[in-house]
């Protein structure tokens, strides 16, 4: 069995893109190393991420936007649950997301960011780590249309002002004999485009392969861990990946740690039609999908499958 692809982005996109593209159709999943998101702002996300999972239980719910399907602000602890699972997620969340001027053809489609009082920096912080994330995928995106024997640009103007979300995770620290091996995050799939996860070199983090077994990922520090969402598994036929993953406790000290992440969901713009690329349909592999579907209804749909929407 080969490894999971563990790529500079620095490197010419032309050297990496068969690397990166075979990685994602093996297992949906790749490392990526020299993604040019500044360490420094990584330290400050990450302490101001720390700083607001700490605040009192009754001011983070402040910040809870009611109706709004947890797509801005603040989801507490044991709200979302993995599609067909029995319980939930031991995890609370924050999303930031795009903001687009009024009278803008999308603008409809995504709410305005509420912002913590009780920390100045967090709006500038991570409206920084937003766009450092979007740049990043960009280039992981480009890299992915050189595989698919697309122009190298062809994914610019399907994600651009696209609903991409930020997450701010925090996993509480668990107590008792059963939290070695306590799943935190039940089997999923991600809905999105392409997810880039910083913080995942904190053990627990583990795809399920082709062949049904659970694979351990391991980054080294910094790096980014980049999968293939349902709407890319979709668009391409299944030919990159939506892996199944989820995050277990690890054994030992760290089982009792808290754990937190930052991953960044970049999605298609909402008005994006979703419809097989005609390059990843042959006889030996014919369209799954043949009904196009735009990005924003696919999304509400898996939405409302997780509890939501």
């Amino acid at each position: 069995m080969s490894e999971i692809a563990s790529v500079s982005l620095n490197r010419p996109l032309g050297e990496i893109a068969e690397e990166l593209g075979h990685s994602f159709e093996e297992y949906g999943f790749a490392v990526v190393r020299d993604h040019g998101i500044p360490q420094d702002l990584i330290d400050r996300a990450e302490a101001m991420s720390k700083a607001f999972f700490a605040l009192p239980d009754d001011v983070k719910r402040r910040y809870k936007v009611e109706g709004g399907g947890g797509a801005r602000g603040y989801t507490p602890f044991g709200v979302e649950t993995a599609k067909d699972a029995k319980v939930h997620d031991l995890k609370e969340f924050w999303h930031v997301g795009r903001e687009l001027p009024a009278g803008h053809p999308l603008a409809q489609y995504m709410g305005p960011n509420v912002w913590p009082d009780e920390l100045p920096a967090f709006r500038e912080t991570f409206t920084a780590l937003y766009a450092a994330f979007e740049k990043a995928g960009a280039r992981v995106l480009e890299a992915i249309a050189l595989h698919l024997g697309l122009p190298q640009d062809w994914f610019a103007r399907t994600v651009e002002d696209g609903n991409s979300v930020m997450r701010l995770l925090h996993y509480p620290p668990l107590t008792g004999k059963d939290a070695e091996g306590a799943i935190r995050a039940a089997a999923h799939g991600d809905i999105n485009t392409i997810t880039l996860l910083l913080g995942a070199e904190e053990a627990g983090l583990e795809l399920l392969t082709a062949s049904g077994e659970w694979l351990a990922i391991d980054p080294p520090p910094g790096a980014l861990v980049v999968n293939i969402g349902d709407m890319l598994d979709r668009l391409t036929n299944h030919r990159l990946r939506s892996t199944t993953h989820r995050v277990v406790n690890p054994v030992g000290e760290a089982a009792y740690r808290a754990r937190y992440s930052m991953p960044f969901f970049l999605h298609f713009r909402p008005d994006f039609v979703i419809e097989t690329l005609p390059q990843c349909v042959d006889p030996a592999r014919p369209d799954d999908h043949p009904a196009p579907i735009s990005s924003h209804d696919f999304l509400q749909q898996r939405l409302r499958e997780i509890k939501l929407a």
